[in-house]
Order: C-alpha cells, then sequence, then structure tokens
C-alpha cells in the first residue's frame, strides 16, 4: 500500500497557490495530498464535500496511476473553489 503523503506520482497539471504570502508549486500527489490535510480541518470546512473527494482521490492515485486525471481534476475543483488558483 502506497501512502499517499509520500507519493512522488506526478499530477496531470502543476498549481501554484499563494498561502499566507507565499507561494507554494503543488506537483506531486504527495505534495497535494500534505497540502490539503496539513491545514486544519475547520479551514476546510466550507469545502468539506471538495476536500473530502480530493482527499479520496489523492489516496485513490497513490495507489493506482490511472486515477492520476481524476485526482488532479479534484485538486482543481477545491482550489478553484477555494479560490487559490
Amino acid at each position: 500500500m502506497t501512502e499517499a503523503s509520500t507519493s512522488d506520482t506526478p499530477l496531470r497539471a502543476s498549481f501554484q497557490v499563494k498561502l499566507n504570502g507565499e507561494s507554494v508549486v503543488i506537483a506531486t500527489v504527495g505534495q497535494a495530498y500534505r497540502f490539503i490535510t496539513r491545514l486544519n480541518t475547520v479551514e476546510w470546512m466550507e469545502f468539506q464535500l471538495l476536500h473530502n473527494d480530493a482527499k479520496a482521490a489523492l489516496e485513490a492515485a497513490a495507489e493506482n496511476g490511472m486515477m492520476i486525471v481524476q485526482a488532479t481534476n479534484a485538486v482543481r475543483a477545491l482550489f478553484a473553489r477555494a479560490k487559490l488558483l
């Protein structure tokens, strides 16, 4: 079983987001998973459904590279809705 937080599987797109004034580039499953799980759950509460979808999609992509497109789309939807892009 591959741990999603340590996966080096590349996403189909890289995302550059600003958090606390710093630019963060997210290009792999592991980077995206750590980014969305390290923040407090309360911070994602408004986007809970999208957050849960992205987390599940990233976990699936860490296990099966064929799921990378779905994971990328889920992360994109979460970031867009949260106005991080």
